[in-house]
Protein backbone atom coordinates (compact mmCIF):
# COMPACT_ATOMS: atom_id res chain seq x y z
CA UNK A 1 0.00 0.00 0.00
CA UNK A 2 0.91 3.49 -0.90
CA UNK A 3 -0.18 6.47 0.69
CA UNK A 4 -0.64 9.53 -1.77
CA UNK A 5 1.49 13.01 -1.30
CA UNK A 6 -1.56 14.32 0.07
CA UNK A 7 -2.01 11.93 2.59
CA UNK A 8 1.14 12.82 3.89
CA UNK A 9 1.20 16.63 3.62
CA UNK A 10 -2.14 15.91 6.00
CA UNK A 11 -0.57 13.91 8.21
CA UNK A 12 2.50 15.84 8.30
CA UNK A 13 0.18 18.80 8.71
CA UNK A 14 -2.31 17.22 11.50
CA UNK A 15 0.93 16.93 13.47
CA UNK A 16 2.30 20.35 12.97
CA UNK A 17 -0.90 22.11 14.22
CA UNK A 18 -0.92 19.38 17.50
CA UNK A 19 2.35 20.49 18.66
CA UNK A 20 1.73 24.04 18.58
CA UNK A 21 -0.72 25.79 21.44
CA UNK A 22 -3.89 25.00 21.26
CA UNK A 23 -5.67 28.43 20.69
CA UNK A 24 -2.94 29.57 18.12
CA UNK A 25 -3.84 29.77 13.97
CA UNK A 26 -1.39 28.81 11.93
CA UNK A 27 -1.95 30.40 7.99
CA UNK A 28 -2.03 27.96 4.84
CA UNK A 29 2.03 29.88 3.59
CA UNK A 30 3.01 28.98 7.51
CA UNK A 31 1.98 25.22 6.85
CA UNK A 32 3.11 24.66 3.48
CA UNK A 33 6.68 26.62 3.75
CA UNK A 34 7.37 24.33 6.59
CA UNK A 35 6.72 21.42 4.25
CA UNK A 36 7.77 22.57 1.04
CA UNK A 37 4.43 22.53 -0.89
CA UNK A 38 2.78 25.21 -2.48
CA UNK A 39 0.11 26.80 -0.56
CA UNK A 40 -2.54 26.06 -3.16
CA UNK A 41 -2.45 22.51 -3.56
CA UNK A 42 -2.48 22.28 0.65
CA UNK A 43 -5.35 24.67 1.05
CA UNK A 44 -6.91 21.73 -0.56
CA UNK A 45 -5.79 19.43 1.99
CA UNK A 46 -6.96 21.46 4.63
CA UNK A 47 -10.41 22.21 3.01
CA UNK A 48 -11.26 18.11 3.32
CA UNK A 49 -9.71 18.49 6.50
CA UNK A 50 -11.91 21.23 8.04
CA UNK A 51 -14.93 19.30 6.42
CA UNK A 52 -14.21 16.19 8.18
CA UNK A 53 -14.63 18.47 11.33
CA UNK A 54 -10.95 17.65 12.22
CA UNK A 55 -9.51 20.69 11.65
CA UNK A 56 -11.01 24.16 12.34
CA UNK A 57 -10.87 27.32 10.16
CA UNK A 58 -10.70 30.84 10.72
CA UNK A 59 -10.43 33.87 8.70
CA UNK A 60 -9.08 37.16 9.12
CA UNK A 61 -5.92 38.85 10.08
CA UNK A 62 -4.89 36.21 13.15
CA UNK A 63 -6.75 33.64 11.06
CA UNK A 64 -5.54 30.14 9.88
CA UNK A 65 -6.03 26.18 10.73
CA UNK A 66 -6.21 24.84 14.24
CA UNK A 67 -7.55 21.40 15.49
CA UNK A 68 -10.45 21.04 16.40
CA UNK A 69 -11.27 20.36 20.57
CA UNK A 70 -10.90 17.03 21.23
CA UNK A 71 -8.12 16.53 18.82
CA UNK A 72 -6.21 13.70 20.83
CA UNK A 73 -8.80 11.01 19.81
CA UNK A 74 -7.71 11.31 16.05
CA UNK A 75 -6.07 8.52 14.97
CA UNK A 76 -3.62 8.19 12.04
CA UNK A 77 -6.25 6.33 10.30
CA UNK A 78 -9.06 8.76 10.99
CA UNK A 79 -6.64 11.35 8.72
CA UNK A 80 -5.95 8.79 5.99
CA UNK A 81 -9.48 7.97 5.30
CA UNK A 82 -10.34 11.71 5.06
CA UNK A 83 -8.27 11.97 2.38
CA UNK A 84 -7.12 8.20 0.78
CA UNK A 85 -10.85 6.78 1.78
CA UNK A 86 -10.52 3.37 2.58
CA UNK A 87 -10.59 0.55 -0.12
CA UNK A 88 -9.12 -2.48 0.63
CA UNK A 89 -6.08 -3.95 -1.14
CA UNK A 90 -7.93 -7.32 -1.88
CA UNK A 91 -10.59 -5.49 -4.20
CA UNK A 92 -8.51 -6.42 -6.88
CA UNK A 93 -8.21 -9.87 -6.29
CA UNK A 94 -8.56 -11.75 -9.52
CA UNK A 95 -11.53 -14.14 -8.66
CA UNK A 96 -12.86 -12.70 -5.05
CA UNK A 97 -12.74 -16.06 -4.03
CA UNK A 98 -13.17 -16.28 -0.08
CA UNK A 99 -10.84 -18.93 -0.01
CA UNK A 100 -8.56 -17.68 -2.31
CA UNK A 101 -4.91 -18.24 0.32
CA UNK A 102 -3.46 -15.13 -1.39
CA UNK A 103 -6.85 -12.79 -0.64
CA UNK A 104 -6.82 -14.05 2.93
CA UNK A 105 -2.69 -13.27 3.28
CA UNK A 106 -3.98 -9.64 2.10
CA UNK A 107 -6.33 -9.10 3.85
CA UNK A 108 -4.69 -10.14 7.12
CA UNK A 109 -1.54 -8.46 6.57
CA UNK A 110 -4.22 -5.24 6.15
CA UNK A 111 -6.13 -5.76 9.00
CA UNK A 112 -3.32 -5.47 11.34
CA UNK A 113 -1.55 -2.55 9.34
CA UNK A 114 -4.81 -1.09 9.51
CA UNK A 115 -5.21 -1.67 13.44
CA UNK A 116 -1.86 -0.41 13.63
CA UNK A 117 -2.54 2.66 12.15
CA UNK A 118 -5.81 2.97 14.04
CA UNK A 119 -4.62 2.56 17.39
CA UNK A 120 -1.67 5.46 16.68
CA UNK A 121 -3.25 8.74 17.85
CA UNK A 122 -1.32 12.19 16.76
CA UNK A 123 -1.31 13.16 20.79
CA UNK A 124 1.31 9.63 21.02
CA UNK A 125 3.32 11.19 18.14
CA UNK A 126 3.08 14.96 19.23
CA UNK A 127 4.45 13.79 23.11
CA UNK A 128 7.73 11.78 20.79
CA UNK A 129 8.19 15.63 19.26
CA UNK A 130 11.55 16.86 20.18
CA UNK A 131 14.05 19.91 19.06
CA UNK A 132 15.65 17.79 16.60
CA UNK A 133 12.45 15.53 15.32
CA UNK A 134 11.24 16.48 12.05
CA UNK A 135 7.59 17.35 11.67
Amino acid sequence: MKLSKATNYALHTMLFLAVNPPNEHIGVAKLAERQGVSPTYLSKILTKLVKSGMVISVSGANGGYKLKHGWEEISLLDVIKVIEGLSSMSDNCLNHNPNCLIQKAIESAEGKFLNELNQTYLVDLSNQISETSFI
